[in-house]
């Protein structure tokens, strides 16, 4: 019997394959190249986390640029004080004298009057009271041309209603962005400001701010300037809601009460006369922030005589620094 032989196992290794060069270098590049796209994707990561840290609203920028309006009581310097108890007679009514090329009025010899329609200027100030005087001063700010313009234009379209023009100008003096106030303001606006003022209407606009980053901002810093800025933002928070009621931006922007005396007020009597640079006298005697009697006093022999009065270049400034400056219409209010 023949054995069975078992024969080895034999193993026998597979030729390897000669690596290419150029594969060799792929590779090395590829590897070389991951820290490369790790470092690039980091970095995209970081540019995306701060484009979105740069969109949150920053608080420190609330406090920065110039006001759409400034004008303050350092601004009215033609006040009068020896004209306190004069009083210049029979008043003819101011709407009896022409129209300027302005919409107001051209001034000859004599004393005259109007009950206007004025315009809250100053968010989150009091209203005029407690015997407080107002004074001339001119607009003065980065947007008076479109304040001036939505004041004088209001003449032109009676059909546009005070609280529509007041509305508008609340948006101006907060910062509110145009393209997301409700369509019946953009209106009001199409119809009171040129085009080339409604694509400025963004300029110097300010988001919607949280109520914690507004109190950052405005952490240490004077309260008359918290109060407005915070009456600004509310009104900014506001004006993006289509149902807002104006009643609700007016408690909001025009303060009840008693205002708060500070060392910058100025004492005035009501009914205190200004010498407006035109070379008539002024004075303003409001009943409330949206109506004031404007009366004019042109003497003899004035060079003020033939120069229009153009309400839209007067706002009446209190001589307390916490209520309202009034911008003054050539538009007659019914009630005086």
């Amino acid at each position: 019997m023949v054995p069975h032989i078992v024969e080895p196992e034999v193993f026998v290794r597979a030729p390897t394959r000669a690596r290419s060069p150029g594969l060799v270098v792929l590779l090395l590049l590829l590897a070389a190249a991951l820290p490369v796209r790790l470092e690039a994707q980091i970095g995209r990561l970081r540019r995306v986390v701060g484009q979105a840290a740069q969109e949150l609203p920053n608080p420190a920028r609330l406090l920065q640029g110039t006001p759409p309006i400034t004008t303050s009581l350092s601004d009215a310097r033609w006040a009068v004080d020896t004209m306190d108890a004069f009083t210049p007679g029979e008043f003819t009514p101011l709407p009896s004298l022409e129209r300027g090329p302005n919409g107001g009025f051209l001034l000859r010899a004599g004393a005259f009057a109007m009950q206007t329609q004025s315009y809250c200027l100053k968010a989150g100030t009091h209203g005029p009271g407690g015997g407080d005087g107002y004074i001339y001063a001119p607009p003065v700010g980065p947007m008076d041309d479109h304040v001036m313009s939505i004041v004088r234009n209001s003449v032109r379209h009676p059909e546009v209603d005070q609280h529509d023009v007041q509305v508008l100008l609340w948006a101006i003096i907060a910062r509110a962005k145009f393209d997301q106030l409700p369509a019946r303001l953009k209106a009001t606006a199409a119809l009171l400001l040129s085009p080339p003022q409604l694509a400025t209407l963004n300029r110097g606009a300010l988001d919607l701010v949280p109520g914690p980053l507004l109190d950052q901002a405005l952490n240490n810093m004077p309260p008359l300037v918290q109060q407005v800025f915070r009456a600004e933002a509310q009104l900014r928070q506001m004006m993006t809601t289509a149902d807002s009621r104006f009643e609700d931006m007016e408690r909001v922007a025009v303060l009840a009460g008693a205002a708060p005396r500070d060392e910058h007020d100025r004492a005035l009597p009501r009914g205190r006369w200004s010498l407006h640079p035109d070379g008539y006298y002024v004075r303003y005697l409001p009943s409330g922030y949206s109506s004031t009697r404007v009366e004019i006093w042109v003497p003899e022999g004035s060079r003020a005589v033939g120069r229009e009065y153009d309400p839209a270049t007067h706002i009446a400034v209190p001589g307390s620094t916490y209520r309202q400056r009034l911008i003054q219409s050539g538009r007659a209010r019914g009630d005086g």
